[in-house]
C-alpha cells in the first residue's frame, strides 16, 4: 500500500524518509532527549512532504508491541536479524538495507531524507546530491 502524495500549491511531493533507527535512539539518548516517535512522523509529513518513512532497525523477539506501534505511527519498519557479539552485545547494523532500499525506490520518490547522524552514508547523500534528490540529512 503506497502512502498519498502530499500536494502543496498544485504541486504533488512525494518525498521518502530513511531513518536508521539505532542512531536516531541513541542520538537522543545521548542529548538526555526522549523522541516522541508518532509526533516526529508528523513532522516529517509536514516539514518534509514525507509520504513514506522507512524505519531500519534490528530484530528482537520480544519487542512486537514496539514493532506494532511504530507501523501504527505510520512507518514502515524493516528489520535487519541481530547477531550477538562475544562480549554479549547486540549488533543490528541496519546500513546497507537503509542504502538498498534507498536506491531499490529511487525512481518512486522526488527527495529522500536521510535520518542518521554517523558518516556511513557519505557515498549515499553525495549520489542523492549528483542527482538532485537530497531534501535533508537529519542528524542528531
Amino acid at each position: 500500500m503506497s502512502e498519498p502524495m502530499i500536494t502543496i500549491k498544485n504541486q504533488k511531493i512525494n518525498n521518502y524518509a530513511f531513518i536508521d533507527s539505532q542512531n536516531l535512539y541513541f542520538g537522543m539518548k545521548r542529548l538526555g532527549w526522549s523522541l516522541d516517535y508518532r509526533r516526529f512522523r508528523v513532522y516529517l509529513r509536514e516539514k518534509y512532504h514525507v509520504g513514506k518513512a522507512y524505519m531500519f532497525l534490528g530484530f528482537l523477539p520480544g519487542n512486537n508491541q514496539l514493532y506494532t506501534f511504530l507501523q501504527e505511527a505510520g512507518y514502515t519498519v524493516v528489520f535487519k536479524p541481530v547477531l550477538e557479539i562475544k562480549d554479549g552485545k547486540i549488533k543490528g547494523n541496519c546500513d546497507a538495507e537503509l542504502v538498498l532500499h534507498t536506491m531499490i525506490n529511487f525512481s518512486e520518490f522526488d527527495k529522500a531524507i536521510i535520518v542518521s547522524g554517523d558518516g556511513d552514508f557519505h557515498c549515499l547523500v553525495d549520489y542523492l546530491l549528483g542527482k538532485n534528490k537530497l531534501e535533508k540529512v537529519l542528524a542528531a
